[in-house]
């Protein structure tokens, strides 16, 4: 059950990213806006230090997993217009497509893994 708990993080952390593109398009037309970004998912999850479940009394431990932080960012832009805002609509638009590649892979990955749960529990 760890990797629907690792899906459902990875879920919440592509929809926080996705709310800070969507702001940064927003404010594409904003004097002196600075584009932002979450930190990768990875460092999230880093921070985050999974703990293995303990399902028997022999199993051992790292300790009680925490929520993974994400932290906003700020992005490096491609260019930066003359009233100083930095975002590029380019750049924002191929973040989008990632977050939906990444909500893509996981609704596969959590299907797959059901199925082969149902199919486990017909046995």
């Amino acid at each position: 059950m760890q990797l629907f708990n690792l899906v459902s993080r990875h879920n919440n952390w592509l929809s926080v990213r996705q709310t800070t593109i969507a702001g940064n398009i927003a404010n594409a037309n904003t004097p002196g806006f600075r584009a932002q970004d979450v930190q990768p998912f990875e460092m999230a999850l880093e921070q985050a230090r999974l703990a293995v479940a303990a399902t028997q009394p022999g199993h051992l431990t790292s300790g009680a997993p925490d929520a993974p932080a994400t932290e906003l960012r700020r992005e490096e832009p491609w260019e930066t217009a003359h009233s100083g805002n930095n975002v590029s609509l380019e750049q924002e638009l191929l973040k989008a497509g990632e977050i939906n590649s990444g909500l893509r892979l996981n609704t596969t990955v959590a299907k797959a893994f059901h199925r082969m749960i149902m199919t486990s529990s017909k046995v």
